[in-house]
Order: structure tokens, then C-alpha cells, then sequence
């Protein structure tokens, strides 16, 4: 559920939720658990109903859409045969990956941080028909027992957002028994190298990719009203098998051809040069 917008020209473009959450500007600085999951519930609340207008024709109600390049688990079939398989959507958002997993057999279930989402959830299960549970918790601490799912996945959801990474895929390790299933997709790292911008801006390289400090807006007292973290391909596979996982396919979705929509930072003129999109393929061990 990453933000997937401009945010180095955040205060700038001032959205009714940057509005509600006083947000006057953009830093770098270290940022703990508290403070991410603070701040991120804070804003996915706030915008919540300016991304489902936006983006939810986009992602549909009952659709499986992996990224803004516009892959579709329908083809890309990254989870395997879903038929009776129990499935945690992790940042669910609306929670319409878990609705189109329910209706190809799965039992899924979504989770996420922010009551806004949910409720959005709630709306689309009664518009599709589709109703799944729903869970209000973080993606570094998930309220299940040991061995709950077969598969867990994530299409833009969480990962991004939770200080340690780390404990993230231990606690996704731990509630999906042995042998199942971890796919999630998040923006690719090297877009951390370029400003977000989809037109030519966008193109010349300003950051260093090997700067890990996290990405805050924040308020008038310096407190964050949106936070995001950076991390290295390499950062991503250590911390992969540190948890038991063993990664098994990093797809890199081409732009394709004739797709002409413009999401934030994604655009054909970036698509067509370099990966906007990581989807990490993992088995439990």
C-alpha cells in the first residue's frame, strides 16, 4: 500500500491529507518502530479516502494487480495454486488481492495498519459481494498463531513502511508453516537513486543508493506524518534468509507496451529505461 507518489515534493502539492496532518515539510533522520507505525497509521487514516478515489478503479475490488506496471496474479501466478489455501494479505489496503483469492478458493484474510483502509475494505466486500476478514495490526507484529498460513503476500503493503525489516519476515515466517509461500512486491531500490518524478526529472540519478536513512515528512514539531524506508537489493536478500526464507524468483515487471497511465513517480518514459517494481519470491524453510 506504499504511497506510490512524489514524495520529495510533498509539501508542495498539498493533499487534503498532508492538510489534516499539519504537514510543512520533508527530512531524513532515523525513525524507530513507534515512530513508524505512528506516523503511518496517522497518514494512510488521512488519505485513505483520496487514494481509493484515485487509484481503486486502477486496482478493482476484486482484482489482483501486483504493481503499477499492472501484472496480474491472474497471469503471473507467483502464489501457486491458491485452491484451499489458507492466505495473509499484509497491508491490504482495500483488501482486493485477498477478495479475488477468495474467489479463486483461497481463504485469505487482510491485514492492515490503518483504520481508513479497512474501512474501504469493508465498503468493497459489500459492493463485490466478497466479504473477508480484516485485521487491524502492523506488519512487524501479526496477532496470529504459529503455522496460521499456507501463503502470505503483499502487493505494495507494509513492507516499506515498518522500521525493521527483519522482524517483519520473522514474524511472516512464523505465522506461514514450513514449505508455503512469501511474495511481495515493493518499489524497486534503485528508484531511491532518482528524484520522484515521472517526466524527465526523474531520469538523472541525485541520491545515493547506499544511503539507508529514512524518508519522513513531518510536521511543524518535527514530528512525522509519513515515513518510508530504503533498503538495498542486498539488504532485502540477507534479511530474507536471515528469517529462514529462501528466495526463489526476484521478478522486475518490463513496462508494457501501450500502457499509458501515469501513477506518481511510475510513467512509460521511466518504464521503458529502468524497473519501478521488485517482487521477491520466497519459500519458507
Amino acid at each position: 500500500m506504499t504511497r506510490l507518489d512524489e514524495p520529495e515534493n510533498a509539501s508542495s502539492h498539498n493533499s487534503s491529507a498532508e492538510q489534516r496532518l499539519g504537514t510543512v515539510g520533508v527530512r531524513k533522520r532515523g525513525v524507530d518502530a513507534t515512530e513508524s507505525r505512528s506516523a503511518n497509521r496517522l497518514w494512510w487514516d488521512a488519505d485513505a479516502d483520496d487514494y481509493q478515489a484515485e487509484h481503486g478503479g486502477f486496482l478493482g475490488d476484486d482484482d489482483f494487480v501486483w504493481c503499477p506496471e499492472g501484472l496480474r496474479e491472474e497471469h503471473a501466478r507467483l502464489l501457486g495454486d491458491v485452491r484451499g489455501k489458507k492466505v495473509l494479505e499484509v497491508g491490504c489496503g482495500a483488501a482486493s488481492c485477498a477478495r479475488w483469492l477468495v474467489g479463486h478458493g483461497a481463504e485469505a484474510v487482510g491485514l492492515d495498519i490503518s483504520a481508513g483502509m479497512l474501512r474501504h475494505a469493508r465498503d468493497a466486500s459489500r459492493r463485490s459481494g466478497t466479504p473477508v476478514p480484516l485485521v487491524q495490526a502492523s506488519a512487524d507484529v501479526l496477532p496470529f498463531a504459529t503455522d496460521s498460513f499456507d501463503l502470505a503476500c503483499s502487493a505494495f503493503g507494509g513492507i516499506p513502511f515498518v522500521a525493521d525489516v527483519g522482524a517483519a519476515f520473522r514474524e511472516v515466517a512464523r505465522v506461514v508453516r514450513p514449505g508455503g509461500r512469501w511474495v511481495f512486491a515493493v518499489t524497486h531500490p534503485m528508484r531511491w537513486v532518482f528524484p520522484d518524478d515521472p517526466g524527465p526529472t526523474g531520469l538523472t540519478a541525485t541520491n545515493s543508493y547506499f544511503d539507508r536513512t529514512p524518508y519522513l515528512e513531518i510536521d511543524g514539531d518535527d514530528r512525522a506524518t509519513y515515513v518510508e524506508h530504503h533498503r538495498t537489493l542486498g539488504d532485502f536478500v540477507r534479511e530474507l534468509s536471515e528469517a529462514g526464507m529462501r528466495l526463489t524468483d526476484l521478478i522486475e515487471p518490463e513496462w508494457p507496451s501501450g500502457h499509458t497511465q501515469i501513477w506518481g513517480q511510475w510513467s512509460p518514459l521511466r518504464g521503458r529505461l529502468f524497473p519501478g517494481t521488485a517482487i521477491f519470491v520466497c519459500t519458507l524453510e
